[in-house]
C-alpha cells in the first residue's frame, strides 16, 4: 500500500490552506476577464533597462552579482535602497536598520518567526492581505480583526481594543497606503496618532507599503516609519514597482529586530538573490526607477478610472465599492450574495476575482470581493464588469 503521507506531516501544515494557490494558477490564464490577482502589467517591465544593465553586470561584476549574499543584503544594494528612501520618505536608515528580503511576504515570514510565540496577539485590519493572514498564522498566535473604515485603519477603535485586552498584542499589521483589498488608504492624522498609540502599548507596528509608490497622483502622506522608527518596521516589495520576478523587498526598522530579521533568513532562503540586488541597485542609482513610476501611475489610474465608471453602469442597484486614489485594488461589496459561491458562476461567464471571505482573520465576510484592475486592459473592464453583474443576478435569483 501506498504510504499515507499526510498523516505523516506537521499539524500546520495538514491543516494550511492556499489563499494564494489559485490566485496565481490564474496568473497566465487565456480567455477570462481577469481581476483576479495583484500583478502588474507586463507592459511596464524594463526589459531594454534590464538587458543593458544585466549585460553589464555579467562583463564587470560576476563575482558579486552571481555569487551568495550577506542574509541582510549587498551592502551597495542595501545603501542604495537607503538612498531611495531619503528621497521618497524624508528619512535614512542607519546601519543595521534595513535588510533585503525576497519580496514583502518573506519580510512578514521572518518577523512572525522572530516576534512570536504561540498564543501571542497579532492585530491585523478586516479585511487585510490574506497572504499576510497565511504567514502569520503559521505560527500559532491568536489573530484579531482591527476595523478600517472610510479612512483607513480605525485608530479610535484600535485604542478601545487595546485598553480591553489582557495583554497588549505583540504586533499590528497594516497597509496604510492603497490598501489590499480595500484600496483605502490611513489618513495622515490618523498616521500620527497609531504611533503614538502603538508606542504607548508596546506594540510593533508592521507597517507594508506595498503599494505607496502607486498614488495616481504621485502625492504619498508620511510613511509611518518615518514618523515612529523606534516602534515601526517596514516592509516592502519592488514586485510592483520593478518587476515581479527579482522576488526583492526590504525591511526597515529598530536595528535590534532587522538583526534577528536577517539571522532568521539564514535559516530559510539564506539570502536574496545576488543579481536582482545588483540590477536594482544600478535601476535606483541611474535614476530610472523615479522615471518609470509617473508611466506606471498613469496606467493604472486609466484603469481604475474604467472600473469605476462600469461598476456605476452596472452596478448601481447591486452593491457599494471603493475607489481607491492608488494601488491595484477596488473592493465590492455585495449584499446578501455569496461571494465564494459567485466565483464558480461568474467563471461560467469568462470572469476572475478573489472572493472577499480569505481576507479576514477574525470575523467572517462573504458579501465582499476584491477586483484588482492592474493587470486588464481598459477595454475588457468593461465587458468584465457587465459579465459579473450578469453573474451576480443570476446568482440572486436562485
Amino acid at each position: 500500500m501506498a504510504v499515507d503521507w499526510t498523516r505523516r506531516m506537521a499539524r500546520r501544515a495538514r491543516e494550511a490552506g492556499d489563499p494564494l494557490g489559485g490566485i496565481l494558477a490564474l496568473a497566465n490564464a487565456r480567455g477570462v476577464l481577469n481581476f483576479s490577482g495583484g500583478f502588474p502589467d507586463p507592459s511596464l517591465f524594463p526589459t531594454g533597462e534590464l538587458a543593458e544593465i544585466t549585460r553589464r553586470l555579467l562583463d564587470e561584476d560576476p563575482g558579486v552579482a552571481l555569487q551568495y549574499t550577506p542574509s541582510n543584503g549587498i551592502e551597495s544594494a542595501r545603501h542604495a535602497v537607503a538612498d531611495w528612501a531619503v528621497r521618497e520618505q524624508g528619512r535614512r536608515p542607519a546601519d543595521g536598520e534595513l535588510m533585503l528580503t525576497s519580496g514583502g511576504i518573506d519580510a512578514v515570514t521572518l518577523i512572525a518567526k522572530t516576534m512570536l510565540d504561540p498564543g501571542d496577539v497579532v492585530l491585523v485590519e478586516e479585511p487585510t492581505y490574506l497572504g499576510a493572514v497565511s504567514g502569520f498564522a503559521t505560527f500559532d498566535p491568536v489573530l484579531r480583526g482591527a476595523a478600517l473604515d472610510e479612512d483607513g485603519l480605525d485608530v479610535g477603535a484600535l485604542a478601545e481594543l487595546l485598553a480591553a485586552a489582557p495583554a497588549a498584542p505583540k504586533l499590528l499589521y497594516t497597509i496604510p497606503d492603497h490598501q489590499n483589498p480595500s484600496g483605502r488608504s490611513l489618513s495622515e492624522s490618523r498616521r500620527r496618532e497609531l504611533v503614538e498609540l502603538c508606542r504607548r502599548w508596546d506594540v510593533l507596528v508592521v507597517e507594508d507599503v506595498a503599494y505607496r509608490q502607486l498614488a495616481f497622483d504621485g502625492t504619498a502622506a508620511p510613511s509611518l516609519w518615518s514618523l515612529g522608527p523606534d516602534v515601526v518596521i517596514q516592509i516592502g516589495t519592488f514586485s510592483k514597482i520593478f518587476f515581479p520576478g527579482v522576488r526583492l523587498g526590504w525591511a526597515v526598522g529598530p536595528a535590534e529586530v532587522v538583526d534577528k530579521l536577517a539571522v532568521a533568513k539564514q535559516n530559510s532562503d539564506q539570502c536574496a538573490g545576488a543579481l536582482g540586488q545588483r540590477m536594482l541597485e544600478e535601476y535606483l542609482r541611474g535614476g530610472l526607477l523615479d522615471g518609470h513610476l509617473p508611466k506606471a501611475r498613469a496606467l493604472y489610474r486609466d484603469r481604475a478610472a474604467a472600473v469605476d465608471a462600469a461598476l456605476a453602469e452596472h452596478f448601481a442597484e447591486l452593491g457599494t465599492w471603493t475607489s481607491p486614489t492608488g494601488g491595484f485594488f477596488t473592493w465590492l461589496h455585495l449584499p446578501g450574495i455569496d461571494t465564494t459561491a459567485l466565483a464558480s458562476r461568474a467563471a461560467e461567464h469568462d470572469v476572475a476575482f478573489v472572493p472577499g471571505a480569505g481576507f479576514y482573520a477574525e470575523k467572517a465576510d462573504t458579501e465582499h470581493l476584491r477586483l484588482s484592475f492592474s493587470r486588464i486592459e481598459v477595454p475588457e473592464i468593461e465587458q468584465g464588469i457587465a459579465n459579473l453583474a450578469t453573474a451576480v443576478r443570476e446568482s440572486a435569483e436562485v
